[in-house]
């Protein structure tokens, strides 16, 4: 009874490319980030999914509906499945946050687990929710193929949990737009399966503001 899930991160938006912080604002798919989604939806296309969820925000949701063209399914928002809320850092580049919000800055790029912006989510609150929403999902679809579109810091949060890795340090592994992570989910146990595949796609950007 394994439960396999296929985890995509939206195609790139102009602000993926401005290094400019989304969090909850709704920016749609770019032009680039429009043929990354389809190209994924191509390379999905021989695959079987028993269910298609997506964040509710249009980045994700556009990514989603080119997959669900493709498979044949309909997309199912879930707002649970939303990136971080970054408070007043939303809409901001990475420079711009660390020139006007120093000290903030310095919690945010230590990965403090208890600093929330002051009006947006912690580190700890953000990573219960997804490790809930997709744990959740999983059991509710018992030896079941779901594909789940979603964003970088869900993907982050995703990959830690499978490896039962701490959420303070910075990361060793990549989350591309656009690119195709499989999991799979047996007897309360998860592994990855597969990470960061890309071969579909001519060029995907990290969602790390160095890389």
């Amino acid at each position: 009874m394994t439960t396999r899930i296929c985890l995509v991160r939206h195609g790139e938006t102009a602000w993926n490319l401005e290094r400019r912080l989304q969090g909850h604002t709704d920016v749609p798919l770019n032009a680039t980030g429009r043929a990354q989604a389809e190209a994924t939806a191509l390379s999905l296309a021989g695959h079987r999914f028993d269910a298609l969820y997506t964040s509710d925000l249009q980045r994700a949701r556009q990514t989603a509906d080119a997959a669900a063209r493709q498979l044949g399914l309909v997309p199912i928002m879930l707002e649970q499945l939303r990136e971080r809320h970054f408070g007043n850092f939303q809409g901001l580049t990475y420079e711009q946050a660390r020139a006007r919000h120093p000290e903030a800055y310095r919690l945010f790029e230590q990965r403090d687990p208890d600093y929330d912006f002051g009006d947006g989510e912690s580190l700890t609150t953000f990573a219960a929710r997804i490790r809930k929403t997709v744990t959740d999902l999983a059991v509710r679809h018992p030896d079941s193929r779901l594909l789940l579109v979603a964003h970088g810091g869900v993907l982050d949060t995703v990959h830690r949990m499978v490896r039962d890795l701490p959420l303070q340090p910075p990361r060793d592994f990549l989350i591309p737009n656009a690119a195709l992570n499989w999991i799979d989910y047996a007897a309360g146990a998860w592994r990855i399966v597969s990470w960061a595949e890309q071969a579909h796609l001519d060029q995907a950007r990290d969602e790390l503001p160095n890389a």
